[in-house]
C-alpha cells in the first residue's frame, strides 16, 4: 500500500510498502524483537527497538487493522470490526514515538486493559513501526511535471507485528489436507491447506520429512492461521540442503512453537507426485 502525503513545499511524497515481517527479523535500519506478542490481560511484556543504520532515525508507533485471507495474505482494514475497535482499546503502549541514535536499542511497553464485562475470545490489532523521514535541505530542484507539479520520492519504511490478546481458557485444532507439488517465483514448493477451528488462532512452523532424512526436506516458519479464516493455503519451500527427489510419500506436520517447547497440532502423510 503506497501511501501520498504533501510536503511542506506542497510536493507529494510517495512512501514504500510497510510490509509483514518473520521473527527477528527487520525493514531499512529498523529491528523489531519479538515480532508477535500474546497478552492474557494480567501480564505486560516489552518490545525492542534497535537502529542498526548509521544515522539517528525518529519512529513513530501506531496500530493497524489487518485481516488475513483465504491465501495467507494481510490485508488493510478501512472498517474494523466491533472486536477490532476492542482490541485497540483495550491496547495501552508506550513510548509512541522515539529517537534512536545508531546501534541505540529503545524497549517500547505494552499491555491489555480488558474492559469489564467483556467476552471470552481472541482480540487482535497490528502495531506498526514507521520511520519519520528527516528534513532535509533540497539540493536540486526536482523535475517538474508536465503540468508544473514537482515530486520527490521519499522512501519511509515500516514494520508491522501482530499483538493478540487472548481472555479465557482458549481452544484450537489444526488439520492439513490436499498436499501437493507446486511452484512459487518459479521455484518448486510443497503446497498445502492448513485448517483451523476452535476459539483462537494457531502459530509455528509447517515441516515436510521424506523418510531417511534426519532433518524437514521443506520448512516454513511463523506460518498463521487467524480466527477470521478457517482455512489458508500455505507453500513451503524445499531446502537447499536438500538435493534428492522431493516426489514420493512423505510425512506432513504443523507444529505450534513455544519459548518452552514446541508441540505438533496437525500431521498428515501424502504422496507428492
Amino acid at each position: 500500500m503506497s501511501v501520498f502525503t504533501k510536503s511542506l513545499a506542497g510536493a507529494l511524497v510517495v512512501a514504500a510498502a510497510v510490509v509483514p515481517v518473520a521473527a527477528s527479523a527487520g525493514v531499512g535500519d529498523l529491528l523489531v524483537a519479538p515480532t508477535r506478542i500474546v497478552l492474557d490481560g494480567r501480564r505486560g511484556t516489552e518490545i525492542i527497538l534497535n537502529n542498526i543504520g548509521d544515522e539517528t532515525a525518529t519512529y513513530r508507533v501506531s496500530v493497524e487493522f489487518r485481516r488475513m485471507t483465504a491465501d495467507g495474505r494481510l490485508e488493510d482494514v478501512n472498517d474494523p470490526s466491533a472486536a477490532e475497535k476492542l482490541a485497540e482499546e483495550m491496547i495501552v503502549y508506550a513510548p509512541r514515538r522515539v529517537t534512536l541514535a545508531p546501534r541505540q536499542p529503545q524497549s517500547i511497553r505494552i499491555s491489555a486493559r480488558p474492559p469489564q464485562g467483556i467476552s471470552d475470545g481472541e482480540y487482535r490489532v497490528h502495531l506498526l513501526f514507521r520511520a519519520i523521514p528527516p528534513a532535509r535541505p533540497v539540493a536540486a530542484k526536482p523535475a517538474e511535471s508536465p503540468k508544473g507539479l514537482s515530486f520527490a520520492l521519499t522512501p519511509v519504511y515500516g514494520v508491522t507485528i501482530p499483538v493478540i490478546v487472548r481472555l479465557g481458557q482458549l481452544q484450537a485444532t489444526a488439520g492439513i489436507a490436499n498436499v501437493h507439488l507446486g511452484t512459487q517465483d518459479g521455484k518448486q514448493v510443497v503446497a498445502m491447506d492448513l485448517s483451523r477451528q476452535g476459539s483462537r488462532s494457531t502459530f509455528g512452523e509447517v515441516r515436510v520429512f521424506k523418510a531417511g532424512n534426519k532433518n524437514p526436506v521443506a520448512q516454513a516458519r511463523s506460518v498463521a492461521v487467524y480466527t477470521e479464516v478457517g482455512q489458508r493455503s500455505v507453500a513451503v519451500p524445499i531446502s537447499d540442503d536438500f538435493k534428492g527427489d522431493i516426489r514420493g510419500p512423505v510425512t506432513v506436520q504443523y507444529v505450534e512453537t513455544y519459548d518452552d517447547g514446541a508441540k505438533t497440532i496437525a500431521e498428515t502423510q501424502a504422496v507428492l507426485r
